[in-house]
């Protein structure tokens, strides 16, 4: 058993160092957190520290306690996650956002959809599902994927395989968009910004900017606000366990995902709900340690021709749904900055709008870009739930 304690050791503190190592070096901060936490599980597979002889006790407990920790961690990051964001703000925004928001979220489920029935052949597993969870990341970011993947029952193997093609591929763009790739949307979509300007945008700008922000979160007021937080995240987990109870006679992951989500969003609307401190980057670090547990169960021999069809499903979406968002936002004249900052906020979420808005130089666009994400995180899992039940009908 000492090598169970070793492993579940390292998924625990894991989440910890990345969070230091993410305050310490730019590097890691431009990397990403949650690449990080899967490039940690993936090598705990390929070293062979996860692996336990079938039908014994050590991998009984072990099994036990990886699905604990997948089927806790979500459901109470996503709460956390949620509640500073202030979803009235986005109603404040102008038309031409809502068009790029419309446009992107419209060309996603086009990308995916016809997607699917161009790759069915080719026996991906848990095609719908794979598909739902394509949905949820390109509307809202690694939150909303994990939901899906633990909602719908997905194989710890196949998320893995997919987020690491949707990483290979995302990263390179979001970096080919900030060493200058802007400059074409710009040439493309040749259309002025429009921007309220007031001085609420701006404030909430400069606070939302600062997200993923570990310092101080030990300090007694902040631990306060966190217990808090999650003390609120327990509660809606009781209630959409309750629900489900109450439903259907047992325990509904899919129920309780999106029960949660609900009641969190309702919740966002109560100020002094949004100003609970450091919620955000609480649920950022159960994200990770899921991400690792997750990463962790990769299996080398599952990478066969089915996983390359999974990278050519991703690469296909990535680039029908670039375009299709391209077009929707020429006919609408919507500003190249614009829709850059809706690309880079409806796939990779709010977090990394700030740098490529940096980068553009172009701070008109924050708060438009900002609105997007929020809206992502709200409605992407909803739409993956129903892009799966649509597809499984086929």
């Amino acid at each position: 058993m000492t090598r169970v304690y070793i492993v579940l050791a390292i998924y625990l503190l894991s989440p910890v160092l990345i969070v230091c190592a993410f305050q310490k070096w730019s590097l890691v901060r431009k990397v990403g957190t949650v690449l990080i936490a899967y490039a940690v599980g993936i090598i705990m597979a390929l070293s062979g520290l996860v692996s336990f002889a079938p039908d014994t006790a050590e991998a009984a407990m072990f099994g036990k306690i990886q699905n604990w920790i997948m089927n806790i961690a979500v459901p109470l990051a996503i709460p956390l996650m949620l509640f500073n964001c202030d979803f009235k703000m986005w109603t404040k925004a102008l038309p031409k956002t809502i068009y790029s928001l419309l446009g992107g979220i419209l060309a996603m489920l086009i990308a995916v959809v016809s997607g699917y029935f161009v790759f069915r052949s080719q026996n991906i597993p848990q095609f719908p599902q794979v598909a739902a969870m394509m949905t949820g990341i390109y509307t809202g970011g690694t939150m909303n994927f994990n939901a899906l993947g633990a909602s719908l029952g997905v194989q710890g193997t196949t998320m893995a395989v997919v987020l690491a093609f949707e990483m290979v591929l995302t990263t390179p763009y979001i970096l080919f968009i900030i060493a200058g790739g802007y400059k074409i949307f710009r040439k493309a979509l040749p259309y002025a910004d429009e921007t309220s300007g007031t001085a609420a945008d701006a404030e909430y700008s400069a606070k939302v900017a600062d997200v993923e922000d570990y310092s101080g979160m030990f300090r007694k007021k902040n631990v306060i606000g966190i217990l808090c937080g999650l003390g609120l995240s327990l509660l809606f987990l009781g209630a959409g366990a309750g629900l489900s109870l109450l439903i259907t006679g047992g325990l509904n992951e899919l129920i309780v995902i999106l029960t949660i989500t609900t009641l969190a969003i309702i919740a966002s609307f109560s100020k002094k709900v949004r100003q609970l401190p450091k919620t955000f980057e609480t649920g950022m670090v159960l994200i990770l340690l899921f991400s690792v547990v997750v990463a962790s169960l990769f299996d080398i021999q599952s990478v066969n021709m089915s996983s390359l069809m999974i990278g050519g499903f991703v690469l296909y979406i990535m680039v029908v749904a670039l375009l299709l968002h391209l077009l929707f936002c020429r006919l609408t004249k919507v500003s190249g900055d614009l829709f850059t900052v809706s690309q880079v906020a409806l796939l990779c979420s709010p977090p990394f709008v700030p740098p490529v808005v940096g980068a553009m130089k172009n701070k008109k666009v924050l708060i438009s870009g900002i609105a997007i994400g929020l809206v992502g995180y709200a409605v992407g899992t909803y739409l993956g739930v129903m892009i799966a039940c649509l597809l499984s009908a086929f």
